[in-house]
């Protein structure tokens, strides 16, 4: 019975396990994304990625550096943005990501304070980070 290949970089998640853990140099990164090493160089000069370091000071990436990689190669090869718009969209996404945990967070609390108060109607002023959100209950 012989063993399947694997060829991408979600074959290997089964295999590694954790998504975070740095395991692959910039030689092995450069080949599986297809660029030269000095381009993972230049995208870490431009703050696009952020491998770990060896005590040695070498670059490691973890398989979600590699899946942040491949997301860029797409954004620059098949979509045509240049390093400056992927900075932008990657800044973006980061955002995003922090307005939605404010938002989850604001959600808990508010049903907290919903079951808190009975729907009873009362204003609710909640703070979702830097956000203030008021929120009234009406019953319809």
């Amino acid at each position: 019975m012989t063993k399947p290949i694997q060829t991408g970089v979600q074959d290997r998640e089964a295999e590694i396990g954790d998504r975070d853990r740095p395991l692959f140099m910039i030689s092995a990164v450069a080949r599986m994304v297809a660029v030269h090493p000095q381009t993972l160089r230049l995208y870490e000069r431009l703050g696009l990625v952020d491998p770990q370091r060896s005590r040695g000071k070498k670059r490691l990436y973890s398989l979600r550096d590699v899946e942040h990689l491949q997301f860029i190669q797409n954004l620059t090869r098949d979509r045509g943005v240049n390093l400056s718009g992927v900075k932008m969209i990657l800044d973006l996404q980061k955002e995003m990501d922090q307005i939605r945990r404010e938002l989850h967070d604001a959600l808990e609390v508010l049903r907290e304070r919903f079951h808190e108060r009975g729907a009873s109607g009362e204003g609710t002023r909640i703070r979702a980070g830097k956000r203030d959100v008021k929120i009234r209950i009406e019953r319809g």
